[in-house]
């Protein structure tokens, strides 16, 4: 086995220092972020938290290091959707080419990383999600909180349970409980709820996979203390993502032995369900990173409550918005914004624009309404004195807007794809309408639109019949619910849009 040892220690990058007495405890954060917006989150942490970024080989995740003390910072970050505090990282971790002894030395791996400070940074992160579920539940149980709730509506209703959005399909998977001869693997890809195949970047898909194990109690962490002063025993379980087909081991073998080992370390209980501790282990060909996790709910979950079939997720629609760089009293319009994610997203980052959300089906825009009455209600718990989102959301025909020529600075919207909503065959008739309609409500010179589409045949053939309003400045290729898509950036030309055209 000295041999597989050595393989396994080859790898091994330097631990994060511990922190000295009295010295201020730092940590290395990760972030799973939309695909194809890193960039754009490492952007925000530095113009937020003063963070340089370093984005991952592996798509989707951005690391960075903050003091502990600026974790309710991190957690308000806009473009990130999943937070882990890094125990260690191997950025080129050698895997034994035997299956038992490569597992042998992941098991192994567990007594020699450095997971004191990042248990702290855990224990610190527990103490402030319960001080917020503590005001929350002030709130609730205030008369004013109460009468605001029972005149909310429909809220919580039928809309509310509907959470098949599409962005959700494949980006957050349901995790997988090891079973006995179960594989868990798919060679090719992973496919979603919508029956679309995942290739990411001709890969094997990331696999998530739980495994738990029995135990007692151990550190001191979080929820330590019983009333009676015992400690408590801390449930855990293990996930593992793994991606790369050069593995001699499946997903649930090393969430299986690694998760073993963790339990032997710690002497903690397990539990698939009512945890305290998530340990996260990442293996990206030979990249390795080993996490606690410091979100329970992907953070995209914040403003939306009434869900229709396409919802757009919190983050992606942040970076979207990002893309066009919004300037205090810039008009910003989503002639097709269904939930209303991108325009709520925007009242609540960019409150100096104002921003116009319309949708030509009523019940998209009663859900809309919905939303935003929620952001409303959110944002008068936080401050009583809050006058409210510049925001007003209307029905409309997207191909025959009710607004002045040239009178909007920025078009933000989320295409039919022609899958759930609408068809492909439609697309070739809307999508031209769109743009031309788009460019003619748009500033000439300075009016800019950014779009997010997976039907890119049909949207470049259109894009092409109205390039003397429309140039693409732009593209960022993103997955969304398995869905290789695109979102373009365009800036509007001085040209003058027609009022109507025949474009085929």
């Amino acid at each position: 086995m000295a041999e597989g040892e050595a393989a396994g220690d080859a790898g091994l990058g330097p631990a994060p220092a511990p922190a000295q007495e009295g010295a201020e405890l730092a940590a290395v954060i990760g972030a799973t972020v939309p695909t194809g917006f890193e960039q754009t989150a490492a952007e925000e942490v530095q113009e937020k938290l003063g963070s340089a970024s370093r984005i991952s080989r592996d798509r989707g995740k951005i690391y960075f290091e903050v003091p502990a003390r600026s974790l309710p910072q991190v957690h308000r970050l806009r473009s990130v959707d999943n937070l882990f505090v890094v125990v260690q990282e191997f950025k080129d971790y050698q895997f034994n080419e035997n299956k038992e002894d490569a597992l042998k030395d992941l098991e192994d791996l567990v007594k020699k990383l450095p997971w004191t400070d990042p248990l702290k940074v855990w224990e610190l992160n527990n103490s402030l999600k319960k001080k917020k579920t503590k005001r929350k539940k002030h709130n609730l149980q205030s008369p004013a909180s109460r009468e605001k709730l029972n005149d909310g509506g429909e809220e919580g209703g039928a809309d509310q349970n509907n959470t098949n959005d599409q962005e959700d399909c494949a980006q957050n998977p349901v995790a997988v409980e090891p079973t006995g001869g179960q594989n868990t693997e798919k060679p090719q890809g992973v496919t979603s709820r919508n029956g679309v195949e995942e290739e990411e970047d001709n890969k094997q898909s990331d696999v998530k996979v739980e495994v738990q194990a029995s135990s007692e109690s151990g550190t001191k962490a979080g929820d330590s203390q019983t009333s009676e002063g015992e400690a408590k025993v801390l449930r855990f379980r293990v996930t593992c993502n793994r991606a790369g087909d050069k593995h001699s081991f499946t997903s649930n073998e090393a969430a299986r032995d690694f998760g073993g080992a963790v339990q032997e370390h710690f002497q903690w209980k397990a539990d698939m369900t009512n945890f305290d501790v998530e340990v996260l282990l990442n293996i990206h060909s030979n990249e390795v990173v080993v996490g606690i996790a410091l979100t329970e709910e992907s953070l995209h979950r914040r403003n939306i409550t009434h869900f229709g079939p396409t919802t757009l997720r919190s983050t992606l629609a942040y970076g979207m918005l990002r893309l066009c760089d919004p300037q205090p009293t810039d008009i910003i319009v989503d002639p097709m914004c269904g939930t209303g994610a991108i325009p709520i997203e925007g009242a609540a980052e960019w409150p100096y624009c104002y921003h116009i959300a319309g949708d030509n089906s009523p019940q998209a825009v009663k859900r809309a309404a919905n939303n935003i009455c929620s952001l409303l209600r959110k944002n008068e718990s936080k401050d009583s004195t809050a006058l409210g989102v510049p925001l007003d959301i209307i029905q409309w025909d997207i191909c025959n807007l009710p607004l002045r020529t040239g009178s909007v600075d920025i078009v933000v919207t989320d295409m039919p794809f022609g899958k759930r909503i609408g068809s492909k065959k439609k697309n070739w008739d809307l999508y031209p309408a769109c743009l031309m309609e788009m460019g003619r409500i748009c500033t000439p010179g300075t009016g800019r639109a950014v779009l997010l589409t997976q039907d890119k045949k049909c949207f470049a053939k259109a894009l092409s019949r109205v390039g003397h309003i429309w140039r693409r400045a732009q593209t960022v290729w993103v997955n969304v619910g398995g869905l290789h898509a695109a979102v373009y950036l365009l800036r509007r030309t001085w040209e003058r849009a027609e009022e109507r055209r025949s474009f085929w």
